[in-house]
């Protein structure tokens, strides 16, 4: 079993399941323009074949959904604040009232039935009139924007909301510029310079706003947000391991700086081998002394790394490696590892001493909707359930292994529009939502299989795993 007061829940972003993308004073995201996800490219106009307008209307059914949530037994969510809710184009000069009182609503709702929420402050949702006319966080200005859209929703929700992550899956920014930075710059035309100026200015916003959360909710506790990539070298040759060490520092140096206040040796080497300038301010290095509470991760599979190979390649949407042939991998090429899962957990606690949240970990597949003859409508998704007990057995390994883990919240845990290809076919949820890839479907919402399972789980603090 779990420990008493251990997070158990589900976790969801705006920009994939609210929906109503010019209501309540909304500006345009990103996101917006991202009608093919991760892997398509951005369009210059909203384009009405983006399934994330709609998402899955949370914005209207919040209740609805925070309902079939706490059926389950959630004690948490994490969801994210869409920062155009708030501020419609980033630089404001005053928020949106209308904005700031839809998650009023959000947070009273979870409040109702004894929901922590967990509330991711960028998730990926950047307003795209900074993308427009500053591009994004390659320019300092975004900082201040920032600072002032977390001040807004630190003294509005004071005593609404204790857990706050800064920016989801930060190490994801070289990858995609535009989802992750709201970077204009064509990627190709992009250097090294410009994606780690980029990364200086959000490190520096995430280490003021844990100052800025600190003062106005001295009870609150402020994390980062990385994106856990398991690494193997391929082979036991030196060369392999070598480079699975120098592929974990890509993840690694942003959790130095996050939690650990300084830029790691390792990295101002690298910096001036190469001769890049990260415009570093006489004040930065103070400021980045302010440091996360905790750890929180998104965890979903593992890759290998060699020096040089002829093996095949894999990975999940923003870390290809090398297939490990000792492992089976979904219908998206992800290979399944839930043992990895504990091996990162030891390895980030012995790296950095911080307590760990797990806030997105779960099975991406193609469900199908049945009736069974009873009349029941729901989908017999057995292998989540599988997945789902596999990785927590981990995690209580891992917890005997002496890291102290905060929670675990299931990924999509109602089904979402899909970050890296925008479909609605790779579900993650315990709830399916009846709405296809082109667009149709009634919105309705269905318990899978898994949802009992989650509910059992929960039930039983985890003694049924």
């Amino acid at each position: 079993m779990f420990k008493d007061g251990f997070m158990f829940g589900g976790a969801i972003a705006a920009n994939q399941c609210e929906g109503a993308y010019d209501e309540g004073g909304k500006g345009l995201s990103v996101q917006d323009v991202l009608p093919r996800g991760l892997r398509g490219s951005r369009s210059e106009k909203v384009v009405e074949s983006n399934l994330k307008l709609i998402g899955t209307d949370f914005y209207h059914r919040y209740k609805e959904d925070i309902a079939l949530l706490a059926e389950v037994g959630f004690n948490t969510l994490r969801l994210s604040i869409a920062w155009s809710r708030i501020y419609p184009n980033g630089d404001d000069a005053e928020p949106n009232e209308e904005g700031l009182a839809f998650y009023d609503s959000v947070f009273d709702e979870l409040k109702k039935y004894g929901i922590t929420p967990v509330v991711t402050l960028s998730h990926y949702e950047t307003p795209l009139a900074l993308a427009e006319k500053y591009n994004g966080w390659s320019d300092r200005r975004t900082i201040g924007f920032f600072l002032k859209y977390c001040e807004t929703v630190f003294r509005r929700y004071s005593g609404k909301v204790k857990y706050w992550l800064t920016f989801n899956e930060i190490n994801a920014l070289p990858k995609a510029p535009f989802m992750c930075g709201a970077i204009k710059t064509p990627p190709n035309e992009l250097s090294e310079q410009d994606i780690y100026r980029a990364m200086h200015n959000q490190f520096v916003a995430s280490a003021r706003a844990v100052e800025l959360c600190h003062r106005i909710i001295p009870d609150a506790k402020i994390g980062c947000m990385i994106l856990g990539v398991t690494v193997y070298p391929l082979t036991p040759n030196p060369d392999d391991v070598i480079a699975a060490m120098l592929r974990d520092r890509e993840t690694y140096q942003f959790a130095d700086i996050q939690v650990l206040g300084y830029y790691p040796k390792y990295l101002k080497n690298y910096f001036e081998r190469k001769n890049i300038d990260i415009d570093e301010q006489p004040q930065d290095a103070e400021i980045l002394k302010n440091t996360v509470d905790f750890i929180s991760i998104s965890y979903y599979s593992s890759i290998c790394e060699a020096a040089e190979s002829t093996a095949e390649k894999t990975g999940g949407n923003l870390s290809k490696g090398y297939k490990n042939p000792y492992l089976k991998a979904t219908e998206w090429g992800w290979q399944i590892d839930p043992q990895g899962l504990r091996y990162t957990l030891n390895k980030l606690c012995e790296r950095y001493r911080k307590p760990i949240f797990i806030v997105e970990n779960g099975l991406g597949a193609e469900d199908k909707l049945i009736t069974h003859d009873s009349g029941e409508i729901t989908v017999d998704d057995d292998y989540r359930i599988e997945y789902i007990r596999a990785h927590l057995k981990e995690v209580k390994k891992a917890i005997a292994d002496g890291i102290e883990v905060m929670g675990y919240t299931l990924w999509g845990c109602i089904d979402i529009v899909s970050a890296s290809t925008a479909e609605m076919r790779k579900r993650y949820g315990l709830i399916y939502v009846d709405r296809n890839d082109d667009g149709s479907g009634s919105l309705e919402r269905y318990k899978k299989k898994s949802f009992d399972f989650y509910r059992r789980v929960i039930d039983t603090n985890g003694g049924i795993i």
